[in-house]
């Protein structure tokens, strides 16, 4: 890379003086665990999600971890999740003390494949994660109407997936719950943090429940709980971020358009989106036909921030992988195993200028000459 050139980064967290002012302001007042700014963060995030109820917590793996004992599942249970996801993914399921039944993916969406769900459902099938991987909404409509013949429950991952929607209906809106991650490189964040919605409002008070030790008056504990509460200078945070989600969002949606209308590359595969899906690119993720490697060390002396999200699947992971070789277990994913080796994320973020877009392309359509 060029000295002068400016490295165009894969993300770029926001953190103005807006989200400065916010939390100064919480601080000044003294009220910063579980306290006003929570409460109205939880309301105003509603309406992303089809005015659900939200609870929230200090992390998307708490998220998941709460839903998942919200809804009643452990010791005995199978729980469906695909393995090309984070590994928070399958962690929650292994911490409630469920299993992990692996499925494979759509090769368009990277999303779980509905005829794998329905291939993968045993009598000791209890849920179904839905992972909406890069900000691209799962086969919600395939995946509820599973779930509902099989008498399952459905606890989406929506971690990455801020204000997507399939068919209009947002994403966090279908199943019995869904989760999101505030992690700083998010569309949107509290710095760090988590939100849970549900339409079952006796779901509702049981994870605000588990987030406070089990009580909802003080030292009056009700169940065992965690402290995974939310502080309000997260919550404050997360307010101000909120109130630019929708403009972030459609801005992310305009770069990753320019960026599938110019790139041409034979060997550079843009993301498609499905119909009816409302992508809200968390991440621009490409497959690269050829030497990845080669690619990501091009695209890096170019000044094009790249990664690869996920390089190994959830199922090839020490935690998993060690436990099914002993067990003889194995599992046929060949599409989650084709995606972890030609994926490349690029910059979509909101920050980018005419200008950065241009140098991606270009750095991009190079590949087609040089792999």
């Amino acid at each position: 890379m060029n000295d002068a050139q400016e490295l165009i980064p894969a993300a770029r967290p926001v953190i103005g003086e807006a989200e400065i002012e916010a939390a100064v302001r919480v601080l000044r007042s003294g009220m910063v665990v579980q306290g006003p700014e929570v409460a109205a963060f939880e309301a105003e995030f509603s309406e992303v999600v089809s005015n659900r109820h939200c609870v929230a917590v200090n992390s998307g793996t708490s998220a998941l971890h709460l839903a998942l004992l919200a809804l009643g599942l452990g010791p005995g249970d199978e729980v469906i999740v695909p393995s090309f996801s984070f590994a928070a993914s399958a962690n929650a399921v292994r911490l409630v003390g469920a299993d992990v039944v692996f499925a494979d993916i759509e090769a368009d969406s990277f999303c779980l494949d509905p005829a794998a769900v329905e291939a993968a459902i045993t009598p000791r099938t209890a849920a179904i994660m839905p992972v909406h991987l890069y900000g691209h909404p799962a086969a919600m409509d395939k995946i509820m109407a599973i779930a509902e013949r099989h008498g399952l429950a459905v606890v989406e991952d929506a971690c990455q997936a801020h204000a997507a929607a399939l068919n209009g209906t947002p994403v966090g809106g279908f199943g019995n719950a869904g989760t999101f991650s505030f992690y700083p490189t998010k569309n949107m964040h509290s710095l760090e943090g988590g939100m849970i919605s549900t339409g079952d409002a006796e779901v509702a008070r049981t994870l605000r429940l588990l987030r406070n030790q089990g009580m909802e008056k003080r030292y009056a504990n009700e169940i065992v709980g965690a402290n995974v509460r939310m502080t309000d200078v997260s919550a404050a945070i997360g307010r101000v971020q909120l109130t630019q989600l929708h403009g972030w969002t459609e801005q992310r949606i305009a770069n990753a358009a320019y960026l599938s209308e110019h790139i041409s590359a034979p060997n550079v595969v843009t993301p498609t989106v499905a119909e009816g899906a409302r992508h809200i690119f968390h991440q621009y993720t490409v497959r690269i036909r050829g030497d990845r490697d080669a690619a990501m060390a091009s695209l890096t002396e170019a000044g094009i921030g790249n990664a690869v999200y996920y390089p190994t699947p959830i199922h090839r992971l020490k935690p998993y992988w060690e436990p099914d070789q002993k067990a003889g277990r194995t599992w046929d994913l060949p599409e989650t195993e084709r995606a972890a080796a030609e994926v490349v994320s690029l910059p979509v973020h909101p920050g980018l200028s005419a200008e950065h877009l241009e140098r991606i392309v270009s750095a991009a359509n190079a590949l087609g000459e040089q792999l």
